[in-house]
């Protein structure tokens, strides 16, 4: 059906991207006959992401062409759909700078990968490489529809859309997948018998509207009612006490932790379980780097097929949806506002419910945002706006003023410190005038 499909993975050579999502591709009934084209500036893991992904084929005798390549252009030759997960690297040591270095100077951001000076620094490194794929699109392929995985998501997906706003771009994130479940156990009843709406930011967004979906009752009663003795009890590595006092205090359940949640929230440190969220950052780094290890041994084996196999991450969905013309919804996807939510900014990028079909993605209309929780939704806006301002104009006074507007940054000293600090430290990575 599909063997005018050409999906490429950008980062193919981050290995449990790269072979999730061709696990996907290749259990895809509607795909079958697509080119899957494997590409990363890494030539040595790219190569190991090909031999996997190769030897599932050929053992399940399936009907795909696999292609590989370091060369971008290449790999866009044709494409009709990109999946982008790329990091710069040195990751890991690159992040411990930007939660470290903010933290030298007196600042209490408590995560430090989307939001506060981390998420800041991270923007400056990423979103320069992930615009240089956007603009070959472009001229390659560019009815193409580009789907990001990357973080900081929003901020990212927010320079995309004002550097190339006819672009086709979505990203996704499998937060609300992995979250959502709590208000199954909250409710004592199926996640299957549960109309769930949410929105927001990326990392940064609540249930919206939950009802039953046998009686269409408003099940939000129950989750105010019954929410906190249930979380009183549960034992989370990164912490739900930020995730507590918004259900408390906003009357709205974070579909996502304390690390994430409260990246954007200058009282955040004060509730957040600090050392719980830096557990969970050193806990994530080793598990990554020992799935990392544990795979690339099973690959040198001859085992790497065994690896090529579906996650749950929606994209291949989202793709077989535009295909086929399904007109479906998907709970959580990174679009433009557009007055999806009427008091956020129109041009934010926010999380939100959409409908897929031939034409693409379409929000969901959801109408005003909690008006408490909007007022911290526009801080961000705010702040983003001046991110991807800084990096679209090169401006390192811009990225002052970036700074010094976002709530978790407590003085003008403290700022002016961070930005020459992080400068001179990333010198190699990040380029202001």
């Amino acid at each position: 059906m599909s063997h005018q499909e050409k999906i490429v993975l950008i980062g193919a050579g981050s290995l449990q991207f790269g072979l999730g999502s061709a696990g996907n591709i290749l259990a895809s009934e509607v795909l079958k006959g697509a080119t899957i084209c494997l590409h990363d500036i890494n030539e040595k893991a790219l190569d190991l992401a090909y031999q996997a992904c190769q030897s599932a084929i050929d053992e399940r005798n399936l009907d795909f062409t696999l292609e590989s390549t370091t060369n971008r252009p290449e790999a866009l030759n044709k494409a009709t759909f990109i999946i982008n997960s790329i990091e710069v690297t040195p990751r890991f040591e690159l992040w411990d700078q930007d939660y470290e270095i903010p933290r030298k100077f007196g600042n209490k951001q408590i995560f430090g990968e989307n939001g506060g000076p981390g998420g800041f620094f991270h923007a400056l490194r990423i979103i320069p490489p992930i615009l240089e794929i956007c603009a070959d699109i472009k001229k390659i392929c560019p009815k193409a529809l580009f789907i990001n995985f990357s973080n900081p998501m929003s901020r990212i997906c927010l320079a995309i859309k004002r550097k190339f706003p006819s672009l086709k771009m979505i990203g996704l994130c499998h937060e609300y997948q992995g979250h959502v479940f709590f208000l199954s156990k909250i409710l004592k009843t199926p996640l299957s018998n549960l109309d769930i709406i949410a929105g927001g930011l990326n990392h940064f967004g609540v249930i919206l509207d939950v009802k039953y979906s046998d009686t269409g009752k408003d099940a939000y009663p129950d989750v105010r009612k019954k929410g906190l003795n249930f979380f009183k009890s549960l034992k989370i590595l990164d912490g739900i006490n930020v995730t507590k006092f918004i259900l408390k205090n906003y009357g709205y359940l974070p579909y996502t932790t304390d690390s994430h949640f409260g990246e954007y929230i200058h009282w955040a440190w004060e509730i957040a379980d600090m050392e719980g969220v830096r557990r969970f950052k050193e806990s994530y780094m080793e598990l990554i780097d020992y799935e990392s290890k544990r795979i690339i041994k099973l690959i040198k084996r001859g085992k790497g097929a065994r690896l090529v196999k579906p996650d749950n991450e929606n994209a291949i969905p989202i793709i077989e949806g535009v295909i086929t013309d399904s007109n479906h919804e998907e709970a959580s996807v990174n679009i433009p506002n557009d007055d999806i939510f009427t008091n956020l900014p129109r041009d934010l990028v926010v999380e939100c419910p959409v409908i897929v079909n031939k034409d693409g993605v379409h929000g969901v209309k959801f109408g005003e945002y909690p008006k408490g929780l909007a007022a911290l939704l526009r801080n961000q806006a705010s702040v983003q706006d001046l991110v991807v301002e800084a990096i679209l104009t090169k401006s390192k006074e811009i990225a002052l003023q970036a700074l010094l507007a976002d709530p978790v940054v407590d003085s003008q000293s403290q700022a002016e410190k961070i930005l020459e600090e992080m400068l001179r430290v990333q010198a190699d990575y990040i380029h202001l005038d």
